[in-house]
């Protein structure tokens, strides 16, 4: 879609600015965004090498769109929110059916009070290659289903099984025809389990400017360019607090404590969410009528709503406003946006390196590492569970793919030398959102390789000595 300018639409460019300024002030690592505005795209930008064409893994975010996929069930005439869950996987049941797991119903699982007592996923993935769907329903429902939240991502897999329990396809096959083409998305990619099931409450992959359209249909209640694709009535309940806003003291403050709807947050302001880990947002105000999707690595994604609500909702007007400097200034600044990494010297200086190195004993349980460079060209080799050698050319990106995590991901590497003499390097697992950083402060000394956060809690560093093994 063609982008028009904020002033057009009401909104002031200096307000986008601002927002991008508290981000970049707080640390907070924004990998791309887009902000959408009476249906139309006003801002949006990527931090290179993040693109508009790269898609990012937005993690509990996902759960949206598998509430949208039992939606389309439920409009299909395919599927009721009553129809309860034993009734779907009869043959998946434990050998004996307690009362609360017999009553726990469709509508218990988009809204997370199934009854467990607290998120069962840990079991389901304990499951291995076993039946995630019978690791389900095999655990304990302590409360009545219906009367008691817990957020459970194992309930948002359980809706993508009975998808394709009752369709015979994948929840993001199901999808595809009736959402996912018609919003425009592309490139979409959806993690399953070593049943083919997707996860559903995790995994979906989806470029930024698609979490934006989708947020766009949220806003118009269904209707995509006036094609109906979800009913408006399935729209407001995933929007609706079925679970009422928390009472504790500075819950009015937390963006976590509005209620809970299908597979959905409520905001303050009037706004709603689908969200995901490490800063990915699909924020819909409905008031403003703007829609702001953001895909990132950031630990404080309170702080990412609160400067959105500072800076973005109160300055949203009616009427157009005239284009003044600020209109330039967030258009050159939006396309130059880049991800603070290392700085390095440029033109790279040019040292063959063959260095050898072993890790102390590391949760990772990481080995060993060879370091070789010729001329513009190196090779980091990193051994251990999986073994992975890393390519780059020094002071460029370059696209290649890791084992890690039990899969194969795409990494997106830079290298060179510093001014105090030390090699960096960036790997960026890219369509994950998550960052390693390598330094080697000189010859002789150790490697480090520092898991950042968020994604490694508040990020640990693991340190390789040097050594004569493999030389």
């Amino acid at each position: 879609m063609v982008q028009v300018s904020p002033e057009s639409l009401g909104l002031p460019s200096g307000a986008v600015l601002a927002w991008l300024d508290a981000l970049a002030a707080d640390g907070l690592e924004v990998h791309g965004f887009t902000l959408r505005r009476l249906g139309r795209v006003v801002a949006g930008g990527h931090w290179f090498p993040y693109g508009p064409e790269r898609v990012h893994h937005v993690y509990s975010l996902s759960k949206a769109l598998a509430a949208a996929g039992v939606g389309l069930l439920v409009q299909e005439g395919r599927l009721g929110v009553e129809d309860r869950v034993v009734d779907l996987f009869p043959d998946a049941l434990p050998p004996v059916v307690g009362e609360h797991l017999r009553a726990m119903r469709v509508e218990d699982l988009l809204t997370m009070r199934t009854g467990h007592a607290a998120d069962v996923t840990d079991a389901l993935v304990a499951a291995g290659d076993g039946d995630w769907i019978e690791a389900f329903l095999s655990q304990p429902v302590e409360f009545q289903p219906g009367t008691h939240f817990v957020y459970n991502s194992g309930a948002s897999f359980l809706l993508s099984a009975l998808v394709q329990r009752v369709t015979g396809e994948t929840l993001l096959a199901f999808l595809t025809p009736r959402l996912l083409e018609p919003l425009g998305f592309r490139e979409a990619r959806w993690v399953s389990n070593a049943r083919g099931v997707n996860l559903g409450g995790w995994g979906l992959h989806l470029r930024t400017g698609d979490v934006a359209r989708f947020g766009q249909l949220l806003l118009n209640r269904g209707v995509w360019q006036g094609q109906r694709l979800l009913s408006a009535a399935w729209v407001d309940a995933m929007s609706a607090a079925d679970v009422p806003p928390g009472t504790n003291p500075g819950d009015e403050n937390s963006d976590w404590a509005q209620g809970y709807g299908y597979q959905v947050w409520r905001c303050r302001h009037g706004a709603y969410r689908a969200d995901g880990a490490f800063g990915q947002f699909c924020v819909v105000l409905p008031e403003q009528d703007m829609v702001l999707a953001v895909t990132a690595g950031v630990g404080d994604m309170q702080g990412v709503l609160d400067h959105t609500w500072t800076h973005l909702l109160g300055n949203a007007q009616e009427s157009p406003l005239p284009p003044g400097a600020d209109t330039e200034a967030l258009r050159v600044r939006c396309a130059a946006l880049m991800l603070d990494v290392p700085e390095l010297l440029d033109p790279p200086p040019l040292r063959d390196v063959q260095a050898h190195f072993t890790f102390d004993p590391n949760d990772e349980g990481w080995e060993a590492a060879t370091l070789t460079i010729t001329g513009e060209h190196g090779t980091l080799a990193l051994a251990g569970p999986t073994s992975n050698t890393v390519r780059f050319t020094l002071n460029a990106w370059e696209e290649q793919t890791l084992d890690t995590w039990g899969t194969t991901v795409a990494l997106t590497v830079r290298a060179g030398w510093q001014a105090d003499g030390a090699l960096a390097l960036t790997l960026l697992l890219i369509e994950d959102g998550a960052r390693w950083e390598v330094r080697w402060p000189a010859p002789d000394a150790p490697l480090s390789v520092q898991l950042c956060a968020p994604h490694y809690g508040e990020g640990h560093t693991l340190s390789a000595r040097p050594s004569t093994l493999g030389a």
